[in-house]
């Protein structure tokens, strides 16, 4: 019952910090604020929240890497796939090694392996994180698509390069070969398992529901469990499950572009989504609050195994990781965009250089958080021979503090280097957009000038069909034109409402057509296609419920 009470508690302490957080006299990122709602639970639970990795990896990042590999741009991720996996892979290694040997040099009582796991857990940034704090701070588009990018698949390097670092610290054994061979077939093989499994569930879920049909929430239900068995699939073959799960969602953005599902289930699916993602996202940082007394209380007891008396040392490790973090990340952004312009120069192509300050935003956006959380509490407690792992208590810690760091130096730098700040080839996104509405209303006056001559659009004994017809066009040619539409007497449209909406809905049908062939030739980003959809939906459902 205390264990029911407590996730109870947690929910509350979601919905609770999304006012507060808006109350406070100083802007506080929502997560910092989950996080000491989360402390302030573990002080009236006495027994607190036993955190297994094995069920938090489960419960919590399938779903939530789905969704935003779901709502990653595809085309951000294609255009910008060099630089992304620039981020996920070289950067990774960099700095594992980089952070490695500096953390070992500063704490020789940590072992050289102990300390590269720690390197490695703190390595990768975390999706949420990203995403939590762009709800707060604005980032440029294409940066924000990049970060997206970088952290739904640099997990899969900072895990892997973590479960080999533990290994050695167990048999003192480590070969580079093998890690190198594992590393590729969890990398290749989580993507194609959630490829093969979300394009396998979907094409038989539409098959079924096409031949007997299907309950209203069934196609929902089996989207929320998509994730789930791409990860567990994926962990059975020893691939990766966490880049499965990412997979999935990228591929259900593209099996989105088809069009195939109906509008209404298209609303009522991004509403679940939305409160899924938001509830989930909250209790990941409310559990990290409800952790962190004990976290304290373990780092204080093992001070003594940093080699230093004082406690007040732990600050000092955790500042220092944190900016060695920063400082490579600054140095392999930078260094790499110096490449990415002699390369492009090379070949002729024009270079565009970003403001200073974007790179310096990039790097404050590197955040850590749940993958960091839950990868640092998997290390063993023992080592084989029943001796306790060493500086257990002093990693979980020192990874901890660089989450609540990052998260902290990136919610009060951000803002500070963005603001005022115009970055390069920001207004073509709005400029796609506005004309795909363009295109999609000249779709959608074709469609209607065809269903007033269609008897199975048009209904035979509509008398004021004509008016209707004319109607719904300059709907239409208002948008195009950029004019404010003027409503028609009541009379008018008690006359024509059944020709209208009928005339209406097979524009829209043609609109939310035009769209998306739009988006599957890249002529508009998925986002502004999801965007425009989901206008069209909800004008749909507006007018079937009529």
């Amino acid at each position: 019952m205390e264990s029911i009470v407590l996730v109870l508690a947690m929910l509350l302490a979601v919905v609770a910090s999304g006012y507060l957080a808006r109350i406070l006299p100083v802007p506080v990122p929502l997560p910092l604020v989950q996080i000491a709602m989360g402390a302030m639970i573990a002080g009236g639970f006495k027994s607190g929240f036993t955190l297994d990795p094995e069920v938090f990896f489960l419960l919590f990042l399938p779903p939530l890497l789905f969704i935003d590999g779901w709502r990653v741009p595809n085309y951000g991720l294609l255009r910008d796939k060099g630089t992304i996996l620039e981020l996920a892979l070289g950067l990774v290694i960099f700095t594992v090694v980089g952070m490695g040997f500096l953390i070992h040099w500063m704490i020789p009582a940590m072992p050289l392996a102990v300390a590269f796991a720690l390197a490695a857990i703190v390595s990768p940034t975390d999706a949420l994180a990203v995403s939590s704090i762009a709800a707060r701070t604005p980032l440029p588009r294409r940066l924000l698509h990049i970060l997206q990018g970088e952290s739904l698949l640099n997990d899969a390097t900072g895990l892997v390069c973590f479960r080999f670092a533990v290994a050695a610290a167990m048999t003192g054994a480590f070969s580079p070969g093998s890690a190198s061979l594992t590393f590729v077939w969890m990398f290749l093989a989580g993507v194609a398992v959630g490829v093969a499994f979300t394009l396998g569930v979907t094409m038989a879920q539409m098959a079924l529901s096409g031949r007997i049909g299907e309950e209203t929430g069934t196609p929902i239900l089996v989207n929320l469990l998509l994730p789930f068995g791409a990860y567990l699939l994926a962990e059975q073959l020893g691939a990766s499950g966490i880049l499965a799960a990412v997979a999935a969602g990228v591929t259900m953005s593209y099996v989105e572009l088809t069009g195939r599902a109906p509008p209404a289930t298209r609303v009522d699916r991004a509403a679940v989504w939305d409160t899924a993602q938001f509830a989930l996202n909250g209790i990941v940082f409310v559990l990290l609050g409800e952790q962190l007394p004990g976290i304290l209380r373990g780092a204080v007891t093992s001070v003594g195994q940093s080699g230093q008396v004082n406690p007040w040392w732990l600050a000092v490790y955790a500042v220092a990781i944190t900016a060695g973090l920063g400082l490579l990340r600054f140095a392999w952004v930078t260094v790499s965009l110096r490449i990415s312009h002699f390369v492009a120069r090379r070949r002729g192509e024009p270079v565009e250089t970003p403001h200073w300050r974007l790179v310096v935003a990039a790097t404050l956006a590197g955040v850590r958080g749940a993958i960091t959380l839950a990868g640092v509490m998997s290390l063993p407690l023992l080592l084989p021979d029943g001796s306790r792992f060493p500086a257990r208590e002093l990693a979980v810690f020192l990874a901890t503090a660089v989450i609540l760091l990052s998260l902290l130096v990136a919610s009060i730098g951000l803002p500070r280097m963005l603001k005022g700040l115009e970055p390069p080839g920001e207004q073509a996104e709005t400029l796609a957009e506005e004309r795909a509405r363009r295109d999609a209303a000249h779709a959608a006056i074709a469609a209607v000038e065809v269903g007033v001559h269609d008897p199975s659009v048009m209904p035979a004994d509509a008398d004021a069909h004509g008016n209707a017809a004319a109607r719904v066009i300059a709907r239409y040619q208002r948008r195009i034109d950029g004019g404010m539409p003027a409503g028609a007497t009541a009379e008018q449209r008690r006359r024509a409402n059944q020709a209208e909406q009928a005339l209406l809905l097979a524009g829209l049908h043609a609109e939310r057509e035009e769209i998306f062939r739009l988006a599957r030739e890249s002529r508009i980003s998925d986002e502004t296609s999801r965007k425009l959809v989901r206008e069209v939906d909800l004008v749909e459902a507006r007018y079937r419920q009529a």
